[in-house]
């Protein structure tokens, strides 16, 4: 299944558009004779079992003429009794042969109208998006089974962060945030956590969020990293009553905001001082020492890194081994990037329910590849030098990735 999505993923990015939808074609055509071979032998191509009726016997080549041009087939061949595709009989061609196509078609991030002229390329009528939400419908008990899944902590390190997607409501379109947590477990490996859409970042929404979590099972949590959202702060000391990091590079970004373009640089130099310090104690005097010297000029940022001085400055309490990871939200960003490169091909969606079906599928997929062997993010050995018991008892140190 992972090769299939990533040869699709490939025919996506391909140009031109004739070029690509017959390529679309073939890769379609090639799985659905995948799929329809395996049922009648019993086993998948190259799966050994004893449960296969009956051996493969090479293939042979045959040309469809479609509407997007000649697609080349080669069709399977068996020990025993013959196969032909259904997909190429008119009479069977109907919405069960194009289920799984459209499925994948949909999760990778294809827009209904590509898969409408994939379709029609197939000589059939157009598909609506209605008629793609209901051939993925079946994808909502994987993805709910998922997302609800039991957490066997403790996890250590927990990212969130939100992103706003449009949907219809009502005859409206609105924008919803989806809101998203991963975390670091003991074994120093990522995973996905949690997912939920709401109306907004409120913080009764954020602790709804977290507390569902906390039902899961999430706990030994003992720091949480996000932007400044005082939702998201609020709810982190009302549920998980945990140390909280202000992601450094959306403090340092805000902070360069209230100087000058020419002086912009001289803010980032004096901050990013301080943010190297070697000991949490050295960090302090320095944020203290920049604080202080530019206070006269730009009295609104030292104010304002007088009160973020603890939540910017977090990190530098836990092993240094992990502050470039643990100091900001880079973390998180790269899923929320995936998930925005998926969702800006659809647009509006239609309702909530295939933004989660979407999205839950795209963490489903980064989830197994983060736990895929030698994904280890990062090493929590020596954390009980540093008096946080969740962190301790962790393997020795290795390569993290």
């Amino acid at each position: 299944m992972t090769h299939e999505m990533m040869d699709l993923r490939s025919l996506v990015e391909k140009a031109p558009d004739a070029d690509f939808l017959r390529d679309m074609i073939g890769f379609a055509a090639r799985r659905l004779m995948e799929l329809e071979v395996g049922a009648i032998t019993g086993a998948a191509w190259g799966e050994k079992s004893g449960m296969r009726f009956v051996q493969r016997n090479g293939y042979r080549e045959r040309d469809w003429e479609t509407r997007a041009g000649t697609v080349a087939l080669r069709i399977p061949r068996l020990r025993k009794g013959s196969y032909f595709p259904g997909f190429l009989d008119p009479r069977r061609a109907a919405e069960r042969a194009l289920t799984a196509v459209i499925q994948e078609a949909y999760i990778q991030g294809i827009s209904t109208r590509s898969v409408d002229s994939l379709v029609r390329a197939l000589g059939m009528g157009g598909v609506s998006k209605s008629q793609v939400s209901r051939f993925c419908a079946e994808i909502d008990e994987r993805v709910q089974a998922f997302l609800n899944r039991p957490l066997e902590g403790p996890y250590p390190y927990v990212w969130i962060d939100a992103t706003y997607l449009k949907v219809h409501r009502n005859g409206r379109v609105v924008s919803v945030a989806a809101i998203l947590a991963i975390g670091v477990n003991a074994e120093g490996r990522r995973e996905v956590l949690g997912l939920d859409i709401g109306p907004s970042e409120a913080a009764t929404f954020w602790t709804e969020f977290l507390r569902k979590l906390v039902r899961r099972g999430l706990s030994g949590v003992e720091l949480v990293i996000s932007d400044a959202h005082e939702g998201i702060k609020a709810a982190v000391a009302r549920v998980l009553s945990t140390s909280w990091q202000h992601c450094r590079v959306h403090f340092l970004r805000n902070a360069q905001a209230h100087g000058a373009k020419s002086g912009r640089r001289l803010i980032a130099a004096f901050i990013g001082a301080a943010l190297a310090q070697e000991t949490p104690e050295a960090a302090r005097r320095e944020w203290r020492r920049v604080s202080d010297r530019i206070r006269e000029k730009l009295p609104k940022l030292s104010q304002r890194m007088d009160e973020a001085e603890m939540d910017v400055l977090a990190y530098k309490r836990f092993p240094s081994h992990h502050w470039p990871k643990i100091s900001s939200t880079n973390p998180i960003e790269r899923p929320n990037a995936e998930i925005k490169r998926r969702t800006d091909v659809v647009g509006v969606f239609p309702n909530e329910a295939a933004i989660l079906r979407l999205i839950g599928a795209v963490l489903m997929e980064q989830h197994n590849d983060w736990a895929a062997p030698g994904r280890r993010y990062m090493t929590l050995a020596t954390a009980d030098t540093m008096g946080h018991p969740a962190l301790a008892n962790s393997g020795p140190a290795g390569n993290a990735h």
